[in-house]
């Protein structure tokens, strides 16, 4: 499957129940583009998380805080519209053990102006929701 943004490789994972909440509705599964960062719905994920870190060095290993960190790297085009979403994965990534800003950081560092968004300007907004 490729990128609906820029064409590019994307890496496919089931959304857990519990998550799914933060994804339009009927969503079981979404994919984010190993080039830009974009998500797009997926109808029929892999059964299992792959290994996310193949989006970059700094993502979780541990799929209780790869998923939503990855859920809320994909909402990050939207902000205001998808801001209690995103507290709510903010929150749940860090009670898995993970600093998602220190995330956002080093993913702008990896992708930097061919990320789908600003990963900078979003990092600065996101501490403000914490």
């Amino acid at each position: 499957m490729s990128c609906s943004n820029c064409g590019g490789d994307t890496v496919a994972f089931p959304v857990e129940e519990a998550l799914r909440e933060y994804l339009p509705d009927g969503t079981v599964g979404v994919s984010l583009c190993r080039s830009c960062l974009s998500m797009d719905p997926v109808d029929d994920p892999p059964e299992a998380v792959p290994d996310l870190t193949v989006l970059g060095d700094s993502f979780p290993s541990n799929p209780a805080a790869a998923v939503p960190m990855a859920l809320l790297v994909g909402l990050l085009d939207s902000l205001a519209l998808n801001r209690p979403e995103i507290t709510a994965l903010l929150e749940r990534v860090e009670r898995a053990g993970t600093d998602p800003l220190l995330v956002v950081d080093r993913l702008d560092d990896a992708y930097g102006d061919d990320a789908f968004v600003d990963l900078g300007a979003r990092r600065h907004q996101l501490a403000q929701l914490l």
